[in-house]
């Protein structure tokens, strides 16, 4: 996972690097292919080592509790989760631009002194990524995928210790996935209380072939809009990582 971010930000200098194509140095084929590669782990830690988690998973299970199938739709959710995750993981962000430092200046030239200055940095910028996991991880979490990545090493696993990535990106995001479903449970439970109440007053007036799910979504969404719900929950998100 090191190997991983650290090619995520060797990107800009490869990319400028492939432009110029010097006769010494990794190849051209080389370098398109490390490339490629640090391209397609970005969404994968887009999506398992930001907030992206836990607000995609609030905001669907807000759409099931209001009852309105496809509204929002799925681009709206996916989009503002990703807003949000931008907004949120920017002070982070700022942390491991400040962490790398100055690079010093290199040729077009690839060389493996220069992609050993670039991976250096790149191991700098990873400690503000690495607090922020660990910030936001349960410690009960993080002790389960310890000792299951120690009974799952053979030979020496002294590698292994409560910060390393291996460890606190599953616990990270079983942590994510927990307070999402505490969360989605408390946003669930009064529109559940509104289906009942609804549906017991269909049930006394003999008005059993109407859907009480349909007479009730205007309620709900009355009552979400009454008390700025949209507002409660971003607020509520967001304040939930400082």
């Amino acid at each position: 996972m090191r190997l991983a971010s650290s090619l995520i930000l060797l990107l800009p200098a490869l990319a400028a690097a492939q432009t110029q194509q010097e006769p010494r140095g990794l190849s051209s084929p080389i370098v398109m292919l490390v490339v490629l590669g640090a391209l397609s782990l970005a969404p994968f830690i887009l999506i398992t080592m930001t907030s992206f988690v836990k607000i995609s998973a609030v905001l669907s299970i807000l759409r099931n509790a209001l009852g309105t199938q496809q509204v929002p739709p799925n681009q709206v959710i996916t989009g503002l989760a990703f807003i949000l995750s931008i907004f949120i993981m920017t002070p982070v962000a700022q942390e491991i631009y400040a962490s790398i430092g100055e690079v010093p200046e290199t040729n077009s030239l690839i060389s493996e002194t220069n992609i050993r200055v670039l991976y250096e940095a790149a191991k700098r910028g990873q400690e503000p990524l690495r607090n922020f996991l660990i910030k936001q991880c349960h410690d009960r979490d993080r002790l389960l995928f310890l000792e299951l990545a120690k009974r799952m090493t053979k030979g020496d696993s002294s590698f292994i210790h409560p910060g390393s990535f291996r460890v606190i990106i599953p616990a990270f995001v079983t942590s994510e996935l927990k307070e999402a479903f505490q969360i989605g449970f408390l946003i669930f439970v009064p529109f559940l209380i509104i289906d009942l109440i609804v549906s017991n007053i269909l049930t006394s007036m003999g008005m059993t072939m109407l859907s009480p799910v349909t007479i009730s979504l205007p309620f709900k969404l009355l009552i979400f809009v009454l008390v700025d719900g949209w507002y409660l929950l971003v607020k509520g998100l967001v304040l939930s990582y400082i």
